[in-house]
């Protein structure tokens, strides 16, 4: 793995933003994490959007204040996106978590995810949250093994009625 940087979002990299959400629209998969969804024609205002997300201001319903986290790499692409929720609602508490991760198709296997969650945690601790509560699908052997790499102990494993499909659930500390 080369050099990486946790951001916060900056349209300079609206290029590289667009070509990580086209990757996950061409292999067919979900957009993870959530947030990603939200990009439309103006990166500035998405930008604008998630700064103003993270002041908890304007928030939809059912949504928590949130700040959302590009890991970049030496050339500046965006290699993998976290979004970290600073509290936890009742649908939170049961699958979605603290912090949602996705990494771009053609840069997995090479332990970005592992560092953006691990970076993650970093600023979940500067929030003042000290065990960060963090889901997988059971079947999504890759972020169950970074949730593990980054010290994640699993509670249990649910059934997610909105997903359909099992969810497992882990806490990870994230005091060094």
């Amino acid at each position: 793995m080369n050099k990486t940087e946790l951001i916060r979002p900056d349209p300079r990299h609206e290029d590289s933003l667009r070509s990580f959400v086209r990757e996950f629209a061409d292999a067919g998969e979900e957009l993870v994490p959530w947030v990603l969804a939200g990009l439309g024609d103006d990166i500035d205002a998405y930008v604008s959007d998630l700064e103003r997300q993270s002041r908890g201001e304007n928030l939809d319903k059912g949504i928590v204040p949130h700040s959302t986290f590009w890991l970049v790499d030496s050339s500046g692409e965006i290699v993998a996106v976290s979004n970290l929720r600073h509290e936890l609602n009742g649908f939170l508490k049961k699958v979605g978590g603290h912090i949602g991760f996705g990494v771009r198709p053609s840069a997995r296997r090479r332990g970005f995810g592992t560092e953006v969650l691990r970076c993650t945690l970093a600023e979940a601790r500067m929030l003042g949250i000290h065990r960060a509560f963090v889901t997988c699908d059971k079947d999504n052997r890759g972020s169950e093994k970074v949730i593990r790499n980054n010290g994640g102990v699993l509670q249990d494993e649910v059934w997610s009625d909105f997903y359909s499909r099992v969810v497992l659930r882990f806490w990870i500390a994230t005091e060094p």
